[in-house]
């Protein structure tokens, strides 16, 4: 291997709203909701979904309905009234939903696929515990810089994202050269908390919404699954859809 100047870089974004600092063109971008649109996202692929249009608004995604697109959107850790399905990993496995398209909509996750977009990203994908070491394997193989964007809550950081961060760091870092900062911490937050994943995304303040809305943990238990699919949802064009479907 060449020198460490030939290396590809990796970049960790602890928030959108630190988006402004960095540049995305020309750059790979790992879009990181693991609670829970990234990874409801790869559940509907494996589930057979054909595509899932990302949206801003409730009101945007309602629009599709008249074209024979399923409607999901969440706001707040809820699924939205009137809506077809909510963020929930649990909805997404229902095999009706198989060569379905969907508009969707969450707080947080479709917030950063929408900005990575608009910031010029040569590629947009998705992460998730649940595809990470075929995201790893993908990344590691593609040519391009990486950027990983959490999505966090609300434009603050948060735990379970920059979790999930850390663990690409960790399964990369050997083919990538990184000088940020927030890639050296989200990696060593990660090698502390690896053994013990599911104790410690429980103590987060998303975790804590979780149960105080819905009275159980499941959601969390499921997002924190390590290597349960080997699919990458990937933006083409205005869609996303799963990785050699283009």
């Amino acid at each position: 291997m060449g020198s460490s100047k030939m290396k590809k870089s990796i970049e960790v974004i602890l928030s959108p709203a630190l988006l402004k600092n960095y540049e995305l063109k020309g750059k790979t971008v790992v879009i990181i909701d693991i609670l829970r649109a990234t990874t409801s996202i790869c559940v509907a692929f494996q589930t057979g979904v054909k595509k899932i249009v990302p949206v801003s608004t409730p009101e945007e995604s309602m629009m599709f309905r008249d074209f024979d697109f399923l409607c999901a959107a969440e706001r707040n850790a809820q699924k939205v009234d009137g809506f077809d399905l909510g963020n929930s990993p649990f909805e997404y496995q229902n095999p009706l939903l198989k060569d379905a398209s969907i508009a969707m909509t969450t707080t947080n996750g479709t917030k950063a696929i929408k900005l990575s977009k608009e910031s010029g990203a040569a590629k947009i994908v998705i992460g998730a515990f649940l595809n990470l070491q075929a995201l790893s394997d993908y990344l590691i193989k593609d040519n391009n810089d990486v950027v990983l964007l959490c999505a966090g809550w609300k434009d603050k950081t948060n735990l379970e994202d920059t979790l999930y961060a850390g663990a690409v760091v960790k399964n990369i870092k050997e083919h990538f050269e990184i000088n940020c900062d927030s890639a050296l911490m989200a990696e060593t937050i990660y090698q502390v908390a690896e053994n013990k994943l599911e104790e410690v995304v429980l103590q987060s303040s998303h975790a804590k919404r979780f149960s105080l809305l819905h009275g159980n943990f499941d959601d969390v238990k499921f997002c924190v699954q390590i290597n349960t699919l080997d699919i990458i949802p990937i933006m083409v064009g205005e869609y996303l859809v799963k990785m050699n479907q283009q």
